[in-house]
């Protein structure tokens, strides 16, 4: 294979389209993150990246997001950044600083304003409809306000070998104030190596953050494992010990690719969803289940598709 680009979730395919067409006339994998995360950051819809994403228990909209290098090992990264559109690219930007490369809330802000990014609001009407109807639902029926952590992370292998991965999410709903989970995080939310490999997670970051699960996943394929046996050792193992460890594992779900252009995929639920394009493979949505460690996948119907859209863009009221 000469170019490989994979992603997190449904959300991830008009992206993971732009981006196959980078790659596919030789542009390079830098840019094509890039450009794909963006997609993702700006669709109103995607409840839990960018534009729409949904608010912490103050109704703040905080977004972390990530940025490396595969061949220099430069990384770039933002979290709790407020009022800010695309923060990958601040995170790319950020990837090219020798020092100060992981900023936080006001750091991350002053940063992306001195260097020109373009601020905009990033909560819209859908995200308060969502946050007030949620609060009501606390109050009333004792529920847990934390739902809707899904990251867009992706991986891209170009055809001068060069690899690069990113990651972007409002990580949690109704998280505390300046809450970080694994996406900003070098090593559990993303890592990639162009010698190797690179790998990203979406999930509990709480969680993901306890095996450091891209690393991980990056090591396994250096030591000879299969993309797709990497992943599932990865998650696999870390489910197992946060069960015994801990009596429960929270939500765990990876994709990755060897320098060869080999993809693998792993999860511990049921329903995770993932993007994958080749040079011989047109951007194809799979949904995935796990069976004793094991992960299948099966392309997505164009049932389930109609429904991922449907439910997303379904007209929303306060209760």
């Amino acid at each position: 294979m000469s170019w490989t680009i994979i992603a997190t979730w449904r959300m991830a395919l008009e992206g993971v389209q732009e981006g196959a067409k980078l790659l596919e006339y030789k542009g390079n994998s830098e840019d094509a993150i890039e450009k794909a995360i963006k997609m993702v950051e700006d669709f109103p819809y995607y409840k839990s990246v960018g534009y729409g994403g949904l608010p912490n228990e103050n109704g703040e909209v905080e977004l972390d997001a990530a940025f490396m290098d595969g061949d220099s090992l430069s990384i770039g990264a933002v979290a709790g950044i407020k009022d800010f559109k695309n923060p990958i690219s601040i995170a790319r930007k950020l990837s090219e600083e020798k020092v100060n490369c992981f900023l936080v809330g006001q750091g991350a802000e002053d940063y992306a304003h001195k260097n020109g990014f373009e601020r905009m609001n990033m909560l819209t009407d859908r995200a308060i409809i969502q946050y007030k109807n949620r609060l009501k639902e606390t109050v009333d029926k004792g529920l847990s306000p934390y739902s809707g952590h899904d990251t867009v992370g992706m991986v891209a292998l170009d055809q001068n070998n060069s690899m690069a991965s990113g990651t972007s999410t409002s990580g949690l709903f109704m998280k505390k104030r300046g809450r970080t989970g694994d996406s900003a995080i070098s090593g559990s939310g993303f890592y990639v190596d162009s010698e190797i490999g690179g790998a990203t997670a979406t999930g509990l970051g709480e969680d993901i953050m306890k095996g450091c699960s891209s690393y991980e996943i990056v090591r396994l394929m250096k030591e000879g494992y299969t993309p797709q046996e990497a992943a599932d050792k990865a998650v696999g193992q870390l489910n197992d010990l946060l069960i015994k460890r801990r009596k429960k594992a929270g939500d765990i779900s990876v994709v990755c690719i060897n320098n060869k252009g080999e993809f693998g995929v792993a999860t511990n639920i049921e329903g995770f969803s993932f993007v994958v394009a080749t040079d011989n493979l047109t951007p194809t949505v799979y949904v995935c289940s796990s069976k004793k460690g094991k992960t299948s996948y099966e392309v997505a119907t164009s049932e389930w598709m109609d429904n991922y859209m449907k439910k997303r863009t379904a007209p929303l009221k306060l209760k």
